[in-house]
């Protein structure tokens, strides 16, 4: 492939294509919005120099940020929780459903300040249960937790003392619900990382996507930085132990400049110097993660961390109309793809409005965490695959936004790897016992099935490829089996 082409492929990235198998595609049908068009954040291409690999810490060398980023390459698997006020109306104003994504009724609906204010009045999170939350990401397989903390709508999901527009002071709750999701991820052994709106914000002064629509709402985005964000950004910062957050995740960068974010990051490096960030700051700062929204490019982002965050149905916050929930299939095999491919998956589930995560997603969950305890080995402390020739060439698929976009055109299987081991992640099991792959370069010595090592597999091994032979004629799973090849 020319580089050229290569680039823009790694820049425009795509969900996995189903053309000719029953792997179901990804489409980015509800991506959070910018001022213009539904947000697809840019990325910047690979660093050139894998020796110096762009970072949110300045100055640091390779060493030191494989040191820093081990635990998030090691864990593949986190759970996205958007949890707020809109999970009140839950899609509907005035009694009519109002389009688009949850956590974005105010926007979408035009909603005054004052009457979307009153909603927190609704808002009791009379079931949420810091311990439930955190088992069903654990029963997941899953390794980390990434919350809202803030989003667009301004509302703290936390005891901050800015200002009162917060779950301790305007809801029933009366309670700071990161502060026990906090203590319970420690006993757990969970991390916990904050999303925060850092420069969307439609009660506080922030900036608006599409344009304010309130006159209550204007305001001096520098005001609002220096007085909202920047102070609730030291909160999240040194409320909740030397551990957490782990991860501080940016969104949607509408007038966040360079000058603005240096103020934020200056916060970042003084209080959690070396704290992971991802690539949404805004003002061209490139952070430490990559991170594609509902598509999974078709070669990975080779030269730097990525992280693919998707929901389970349509919206990211609560939505009670949408049931449009992805399959295990689709959940497993997205998982296993990304894992392939280098990358972190990020998948969210939208708490109701008494605290409680819906139940189809607390199902899904936890067959995906049966289907991790006999395969995580494949999926956790791997690397991308050492072959490339089973993500076929990119082909072109359309997005939920009508765009064109580069999409990975093989779906039989995937590999991954760690020292001593190779793993086939098979899709379509073969009806002749066996399955070969590529070229490899180490002398394999064994190889077993994840989920039978009872199994007496043989092997081949010449300059052409490998080949395993002796495979059962039922697959040992119909989503995706696992063969350890050991070197």
């Amino acid at each position: 492939m020319k580089s050229r082409q290569l680039l823009a492929f790694l820049l425009l990235g795509s969900g996995l294509a189903t053309a000719g198998t029953n792997v179901p595609a990804v489409t980015a049908t509800n991506s959070e919005p910018s001022a213009t068009t539904p947000t697809v954040m840019p990325t910047p291409p690979p660093a050139s120099d894998p020796n110096h690999p762009v970072s949110s810490v300045p100055a640091e060398t390779k060493s030191q940020r494989d040191a820093r980023m081990a635990w998030w390459r090691n864990a593949k698997f986190g759970m996205f929780i958007h949890w707020g006020v809109y999970s009140v109306p839950a899609g509907y104003y005035k009694g009519q459903p109002v389009k688009g994504i949850g956590e974005w009724i105010m926007n979408k609906g035009k909603i005054p300040m004052t009457e979307y204010q009153s909603f927190a009045k609704g808002f009791t999170a009379d079931k949420f249960d810091a311990s439930q939350f955190v088992a069903t990401a654990k029963n997941a397989g899953m390794k980390y937790i990434v919350i809202t903390s803030k989003h667009h709508d301004g509302f703290a999901m936390f005891d901050t003392k800015v200002n009162d527009w917060n779950i301790v002071k305007a809801s029933p709750f009366k309670r700071d619900p990161l502060k026990e999701l906090a203590e319970e991820c420690r006993k757990q052994g969970i991390k916990l990382g904050f999303y925060y709106s850092q420069a969307q914000d439609w009660n506080n002064g922030g900036s608006a996507a599409g344009g304010k629509w309130d006159k209550a709402q204007e305001h001096s985005m520098d005001d609002y930085v220096d007085k909202t964000a920047i102070p609730q950004i030291k909160e999240i910062l040194t409320n909740y132990g030397a551990d957490t957050p782990a991860v501080v995740w940016w969104d949607t960068p509408i007038d966040m400049n360079n000058e603005r974010a240096s103020r934020i990051d200056a916060v970042i490096q003084k209080l959690r110097p070396g704290l992971i960030q991802n690539n949404r700051l805004g003002g061209g700062t490139k952070g430490d993660t990559e991170t594609p929204e509902q598509h999974i490019p078709p070669q990975g982002y080779p030269g730097r961390d990525w992280e693919t965050c998707m929901t389970l149905n349509d919206t990211w916050g609560f939505k009670k109309d949408d049931q449009n929930w992805k399959s295990l299939e689709t959940i497993i095999r997205n998982l296993c793809d990304i894992a392939s491919k280098g990358g972190n998956y990020l998948l969210n589930v939208g708490p109701d409005s008494h605290g409680e995560i819906p139940p189809e997603s607390v199902k899904r969950l936890a067959d995906v965490g049966a289907w991790m305890k006999v395969n995580g080995d494949a999926i956790y402390g791997t690397t991308a695959t050492p072959f490339g020739e089973e993500l076929g060439k990119p082909t072109e698929s359309v997005d939920g936004y009508g765009k064109k976009r580069p999409t990975s055109s093989g779906n039989v299987w995937r590999a991954t790897q760690k020292p001593g081991h190779v793993y086939l992640i098979i899709f379509q099991w073969p009806t002749d016992g066996k399955f070969s792959v590529p070229a490899f370069a180490h002398k394999i010595t064994g190889a077993k099935l994840l989920a039978n090592p009872a199994v007496k597999l043989t092997l081949s091994q010449d300059d052409k490829g490998v080949t395993v032979s002796g495979l059962p004629v039922k697959a040992p799973d119909a989503i995706a089996s696992v063969i350890d090849l050991t070197y």
